[in-house]
């Protein structure tokens, strides 16, 4: 498995604390057969993150690869960010201020839970539009998604790629985001799920409860592709495994 969503940095974000979290997070995701974490800290998080690609960042990053491999764990460190939906996004982007997922053209990005849905959608197309490929983190978590989620099809439809929290299927973010993962689920929406992992003791990224979970329902090949294959392609900037999406029924 990769995971391509995690705030496994210490002490860049409110994610792990220190260097001992991040090595215990490291250890835990190994343990399951994870092979690969993109570190996402929250980045142009205006007020509260700013982790814009520079001097600190790496610094940061080069600490934890060193430390990972000292103690001989297992697992790939690559480079991210999750960066908030602002408005001045995309030019942040062309500026190199923004660490893709991998350094591919993948930008994971995140919204506030009450965006707005026409800003977040107007967003997108124009993050598309200076050569980025956004992948929406978390999706089933805000409101207007599951209010309605018909957007996330129009967003599929217009090549987007569609991460959900692996704690969503399991009920950790509440009864509304866990209907949604699903309902996103059934109809061939979600293209990632990662783990969002912020500490060893919560949100943690320990991925194989919710493999086991969805490979109960759905075929081991199908959950492949969420926990394994479109997270190594986005990894390696090509372009994702996806199956048609399904349009909602006003009925639904």
């Amino acid at each position: 498995m990769i995971d391509i969503h995690t705030h496994i940095l210490p002490g860049i974000d409110d994610g792990a604390e220190d260097i001992y979290d991040t090595l215990e997070m490291a250890s835990m995701a190994a343990d399951i057969g994870v092979t690969a974490i993109v570190a996402t800290p929250h980045c142009n998080l205006p007020g509260i993150f700013d982790n814009y690609f520079g001097d600190a960042y790496i610094k940061t990053f080069q600490t934890a690869v060193r430390a990972i491999q000292e103690e001989g764990i297992p697992i790939r460190l690559c480079p991210g960010a999750e960066a908030f939906g602002t408005y001045d996004l995309p030019e942040l982007i062309v500026d190199g201020k923004i660490m893709p997922l991998n350094q591919s053209r993948y930008i994971l990005m995140e919204f506030s839970f009450d965006e707005d849905p026409d800003f977040a959608t107007d967003l997108l197309r124009r993050v598309r539009a200076v050569g980025a490929k956004p992948v929406v983190a978390h999706v089933e978590r805000y409101e207007f998604v599951q209010d309605n989620p018909q957007i996330v099809y129009q967003w599929r439809k217009r090549g987007y790629v569609i991460q959900v929290n692996k704690g969503s299927f399991l009920g950790r973010f509440g009864r509304n985001a866990q209907e949604t993962a699903y309902r996103l689920l059934r109809h061939n929406l979600v293209s990632v799920v990662a783990s969002d992992a912020h500490s060893p003791f919560r949100r943690t990224p320990y991925l194989l409860d919710a493999y086991e979970e969805l490979c109960a329902e759905y075929t081991k090949k199908n959950c492949d592709v969420l926990f394994q294959y479109n997270p190594a392609r986005i990894c390696c900037n090509k372009p994702i495994l996806k199956l048609e999406p399904i349009p909602f029924s006003s009925y639904e």
